[in-house]
C-alpha cells in the first residue's frame, strides 16, 4: 500500500516498522492517541484545555465500548451518549455536542489516508476504522442558546430595555419630588458597568467611591437647573 505522508502524527512515524508487539491492539491504540496528540500540538492547540480532555474522552469511550477504534460502529457512539444522558440527568445538549465533536475529530484523524492508520489496521487486524458520527446521529445546532433557560443571556433588545428602565426610574423619582434619585443613578451606573466590563459582585463592592463622583456632579447640576 502507498506510504503515508510525513505529517505530524503519521502512523509510520509513531510505530516502528518490523516490530511485532506482544499485545498489538492496545499498542496500536496508544500509538493512535500519541499520533493525534502530535497532530494537535502541531496546530498549537492547548494541552490542558483542549488536547488532554479530548484524549480522556476517547479513552473513556473505548472503555465503554470495550472495543478498539477500528471496531467502532455508529451504534457504539449512540449507546454511549444514551448512557451519559441516563446516568447524568443534567447532561446538556451542548455537552453532548462537544463530546460528539471530539470523537468525530478523532475519527477524522484515524480515517485520513495521509496519516496511514487505515493501512496499519488493515494489515494487522483485517479491519479499518470508519467515521461513526454523521449528520443523522449527532446533535443539530438549531438553537442560538441550548443551556438552562433560566440562565439564558439577555438579547440586545432586552439589555437596552433593562438600561432604559433603570434610567427611567431616576426620572420617575425626580418627577415625584422624592429622595432616592442619586441612589437610582448609582444603581443604573453599576448595572451598566456589570454588562460593560463583566464585573463580579465582589469586584463591584470594592470599586472606589471616586468612580461615581461624576454621578454626584451630574445630579447637582441637573438639580440646580430645575
Amino acid at each position: 500500500m502507498a506510504r503515508a505522508a510525513d505529517l505530524a502524527g503519521a502512523a509510520h512515524l509513531i510505530l516502528v516498522d518490523g516490530v511485532s508487539y506482544l499485545d498489538p491492539e492496545p499498542a496500536v491504540f496508544e500509538a493512535m492517541l500519541e499520533g493525534w496528540t502530535k497532530q494537535q500540538r502541531s496546530r498549537f492547540l492547548n494541552w490542558d484545555s483542549t488536547i488532554k480532555p479530548r484524549l480522556s474522552l476517547v479513552r473513556r469511550f473505548a472503555e465503554f465500548t470495550n472495543q478498539y477504534p477500528w471496531q467502532w460502529q455508529p451504534a457504539e457512539v449512540e449507546a454511549f451518549i444514551d448512557h451519559l444522558r441516563a446516568k447524568t440527568p443534567t447532561f446538556t445538549v451542548s455537552s453532548g455536542r462537544g463530546y460528539q465533536n471530539h470523537l468525530r475529530l478523532f475519527c477524522e484523524y484515524i480515517t485520513d489516508a495521509r496519516y496511514g492508520w487505515m493501512n496499519i489496521c488493515q494489515e494487522r487486524f483485517g479491519q479499518v476504522p470508519v467515521q461513526i458520527l454523521h449528520e443523522w446521529n449527532t446533535v443539530t445546532h438549531v438553537s442560538e442558546y441550548e443551556g438552562d433557560p433560566s440562565r439564558r443571556p439577555l438579547t440586545y433588545d432586552e439589555i437596552q430595555a433593562l438600561f432604559d428602565a433603570a434610567d427611567g426610574r431616576v426620572e420617575e423619582i425626580r418627577k415625584r419630588g422624592r429622595k432616592g434619585a442619586l441612589a437610582a443613578m448609582r444603581d443604573s451606573a453599576l448595572l451598566k458597568s456589570y454588562y460593560a466590563y463583566g464585573m463580579r459582585r465582589r469586584e463591584s463592592v470594592h470599586l472606589s467611591p471616586y468612580c461615581f463622583e461624576w454621578l454626584w456632579q451630574d445630579f447637582r447640576s441637573r438639580r440646580s437647573s430645575r
